[in-house]
């Protein structure tokens, strides 16, 4: 684990909504932990996705954090803003044969897993889905070139069997509370990391500012805990340093389902306009004073 002194935290929230008590429960569990540490607290917006991501959320997000009573150190990082970045990041990767041009769509791919496997719902399931069958890691190199030289829409997907026979030694990671986790990268297959609507993913684009923002633990909802095995891979790689993770738990409704923007949940700003405090929100968030 960090040695306090050091501590570097981060929240880095997407501005396709307003912030929940969900988001204020993740960014109180950062900031409490940096400012008892006199270490450093980081905002990040993670807005790669032009589709779904507003910049009035983003605006959103600075004014809620402040009306938590929230500050962070530094200017914040927005990612869309250095895409340039990841872009090397994604050649360097080409440069070692580590990425390959995938032209499948949604629909291709479920053909495909339907025709090689006599049983489609007993495909092999990673921690997003079906793991992809691929196909166009089988095409030759000729064929590649000759369908991007063309246009041919393509995501960039890395062969993940390429990539695990180049890192020298088993991964792990050191989550708070369990000590060290083993890792099992492989059950993520062949996962896209750029798209031609989304340039780079949250997987890339996560390890890679974690490193360069200099965080030294990272903490996040237990339902990206999983995804730790691929950044991971992703961070030895590239050299990139391992920060250390806390997984915390999420906050649920009165049903039991987690606290989402795809289904309404309350947000920071609506329980502001009906007269909770920002100690009452904390509270709420699981962070009383």
């Amino acid at each position: 684990m960090p040695a306090d002194a050091c501590l570097v935290t981060r929240f880095a929230p997407s501005p396709t909504g307003f912030l929940h008590l969900g988001h204020a429960h993740s960014a109180l569990a950062g900031w409490r932990r940096a400012r008892a540490a006199g270490g450093r607290f980081l905002l990040r917006i993670e807005d790669i996705d032009p589709v779904r991501c507003r910049p009035e959320f983003t605006a959103a997000i600075e004014e809620d954090l402040a009306w938590l009573g929230l500050d962070w150190d530094g200017p914040v990082r927005v990612q869309s803003a250095h895409l340039d970045a990841y872009r090397v990041v994604l050649e360097a990767l080409a440069a070692r044969g580590l990425l390959y041009p995938c032209f499948c769509t949604r629909a291709d791919i479920a053909r495909e897993i339907a025709a090689s496997v006599a049983a489609p719902h007993l495909a092999p399931m990673g921690p997003d889905g079906p793991l992809y069958p691929g196909t166009c890691r089988r095409l030759s190199r000729d064929e590649r070139e000759a369908r991007v030289a063309a246009g041919e829409p393509h995501a960039l997907r890395l062969d993940l069997a390429a990539a695990l026979a180049v890192v020298p030694a088993a991964l792990d990671f050191a989550e708070e509370g369990e000590g060290r986790i083993a890792c099992d990268p492989a059950r993520f297959g062949d996962v896209v990391l750029a798209r031609k609507d989304i340039p780079a993913s949250y997987h890339l684009c996560v390890t890679h500012d974690d490193a360069l923002q200099g965080v030294t633990l990272v903490t996040r909802g237990e339902d990206l805990k999983p995804a730790t095995d691929l950044h991971r891979l992703l961070q030895a790689l590239m050299g990139w340093p391992a920060p250390a993770y806390a997984h915390h738990r999420l906050l649920t409704d009165a049903a039991g389902r987690r606290l989402a923007k795809r289904d309404r949940a309350e947000t920071l700003r609506e329980l502001r306009a009906r007269g909770v405090t920002p100690a009452e929100a904390r509270a709420l968030a699981g962070w009383p004073d």
